[in-house]
């Protein structure tokens, strides 16, 4: 630890960090930042906290972290681009004097390793994201920590070599997507202008790779963005190294030709009109006859692949059209279904609300039309009828929809029973063949029972036999016993069919019953009635016609007694009529001339 006084706000942050757990270490690195931006850039107290910092390991702790998955830390992606800026800058600026060359060789080229891939990281999860919003939101990151290592070996001239060198670099350059790309070869132009010569202290085998990559975005791809970004590259390393020149002239003979044919006129004519001179001068130098040999032969190969592809396509027009025609009539033939199918659920549901409007409408109606026909005082028992009714029709569905749910809940383990009962059974019978087939050995057969066994045996038998005695009926007692049985038969059976008869009558008097009840309920008001509904209720019994008239007399005579006649039967409803005041039984009711 450093001797001198040390920023108390790092000593406290370094003590909670090394005291806190490792998915909350990220969200307290993130205080570095304000201690970073307190002081103004370039001064001493600047310095001093960069010092601070880096002795007291919390630039170590941004390396490390910076190794982690982040979708799984508190902060995310976010966090990790913050933090691999802060670390660019508490690197750039310091100055270590207690073991410089640990620094510079080790800390310096593992910070850069780190941050590219993170970079990486952030590329991939770009690329697989879906959402708009995501994209957006992982390449500003990405962008964030590729300004990181630029600020980084802007500060350090010498690692241009060591992020150029990096195999992570070299697939972060690799990448298909568009946006990344650019973002990467600005890296790249950073680099050169920083570091002209970088590409003298490179090894082969990474020059050619950039210069591969380089050629290979100009010749595969059309966007604009890209082919002006690596025209500007090859252009700025042709200025640096002269020897490069040489390289691109021996190694890619169709640049020249590539360059001039697909980018022309593309908005970055100056810097291809310089790049195609470099080339030319180049390639002048060299003797003009290969120019033409090589235009010449690309001629040809551009002849004959147009050739070969007309005739390929020619080859395929006539079923690619039958393909198409086939797709389209399987298109329209869909829409088609959809469409009837469509038009028939709307026609359906139109009609299920109909008949449920209807139905509603129906219920409604005959409720009403009950309501008026059952006297005032039978509304309330109709009512609950009505309610105990509906109570039992939701009760049934629900016990049934239940047990529908019980039932396919159960039979998947039902059916697995079975197949595990099947399985037994076959087992158990193959097992119980192989035992029949397999004959018992010499020396295994049954031992058969001593003299001493066999007499204890009989001993026992005896003793049981003894003990339970088997009960014994005479003749006499067994065809008494069979005469009774025949009499309680008989009895039965006749007593059988009399119940049977009762059924039958009670069945027919509660038909009569219910169909008398349906009259008097469809019968019309006395306003409304005729004699052809009155003939309906008249008895063609005289005797029974004679009660109902002297009936019905005696209900007039009691309604029309003075109020002093009617004393005593204030308690009494205004509809009950005493039962001493008339000559009939009011719990007999007279319907169709039957009683």
């Amino acid at each position: 630890l450093p001797m001198a006084a040390a920023d108390p706000r790092v000593l406290a942050l370094a003590a909670q960090i090394t005291e806190s757990r490792e998915q909350d270490i990220p969200p307290l690195l993130l205080e570095l930042k304000g201690f970073l931006n307190s002081a103004s850039l370039g001064s001493e107290e600047s310095k001093k906290i960069k010092q601070d910092i880096y002795s007291y390991g919390l630039t170590r702790y941004c390396i490390l972290v910076l190794r982690q998955d982040h979708s799984q830390l508190r902060g995310g992606w976010a966090t990790a681009a913050q933090l691999a800026e802060i670390l660019s800058h508490c690197c750039v600026g310091l100055e270590v004097k207690e073991d410089p060359e640990e620094f510079y060789t080790k800390f310096l080229p593992s910070a850069v390793d780190n941050l590219l891939f993170l970079g990486r990281r952030l590329q991939a999860r770009f690329v697989r994201a879906i959402k708009d919003e995501e994209k957006q939101d992982f390449l500003r990151w990405f962008q964030t920590v590729t300004g990181a290592i630029c600020w980084l070996f802007g500060g350090h001239v010498q690692l241009a070599a060591c992020v150029l060198q990096n195999d992570h670099f070299l697939q972060l350059l690799m990448a298909d997507d568009v946006e990344t790309a650019v973002i990467m070869m600005s890296v790249l132009h950073s680099i050169l202008e920083v570091n002209s010569s970088v590409l003298l202290q490179v090894d082969e085998k990474t020059l050619h790779s950039v210069l591969d990559e380089l050629v290979h975005r100009l010749s595969s791809t059309t966007n604009l963005i890209i082919g002006s970004a690596a025209t500007k590259l090859l252009l700025l390393m042709a200025k640096f190294c002269k020897q490069l020149v040489k390289l691109l002239m021996a190694h890619y003979k169709g640049l020249k030709g590539l360059l001039s044919k697909r980018w022309t006129g593309k908005g970055f004519d100056r810097d291809l009109g310089q790049l195609l001179d470099l080339l030319c001068l180049e390639q002048q130098s060299n003797g003009k006859g290969e120019i033409q040999r090589q235009h010449q032969a690309a001629c040809t190969i551009q002849a004959m692949w147009r050739g070969f592809q007309t005739r390929k396509r020619l080859r395929k027009l006539s079923q690619a059209v039958i393909t198409l025609q086939r797709s389209f009539r399987a298109k329209r033939e869909q829409e088609l279904q959809h469409l009837k199918k469509q038009k028939e659920d709307e026609a359906l549901k139109l009609q299920l609300q109909l008949q449920r409007q209807r139905a509603m409408r129906l219920f409604h109606e005959r409720q009403l039309a009950l309501l008026e026909i059952i006297h005032a005082s039978q509304v309330n028992k109709y009512m609950e009828e009505m309610e105990e009714k509906s109570a039992l029709t939701i009760q049934r569905f629900w016990r049934g929809y239940r047990a529908r749910r019980n039932f396919h809940q159960q039979k998947q383990s039902l059916k697995e029973y079975k197949a595990a009962v099947v399985i037994q059974r076959a087992a158990s019978k193959f097992l119980e063949k192989r035992r029949r087939r397999r004959p018992l050995p010499p020396w295994k057969d049954p031992k058969g029972l001593t003299d001493e066994q066999r007499l204890a045996l009989q001993q026992k038998v005896d003793d049981y036999i003894r003990l339970h005695p088997a009960s014994q009926m005479s003749e006499e007692m067994s065809k008494e016993l069979h005469t009774q049985a025949q009499e309680k038969l008989a009895r039965f059976l006749l007593r059988n069919r009399l119940d049977q008869r009762a059924a039958q009558r009670r069945e027919a008097l509660l038909a009569q019953v219910n169909t008398d009840v349906e009259l008097l309920m469809n019968a019309p008001g006395l306003s409304e009635t005729t004699e052809k509904d009155l003939s309906v209720f008249m008895s063609r019994s005289v005797p029974v016609a004679t009660k109902a008239r002297q009936s019905h007399n005696a209900m007039l005579k009691y309604s029309s007694w003075p109020w002093w006649k009617k004393l005593g039967d204030e308690f009494v409803e205004d509809d009950a009529i005493p039962d001493d005041a008339l000559s009939a039984e009011l719990e007999t009711l007279f319907i169709g001339g039957k009683k």
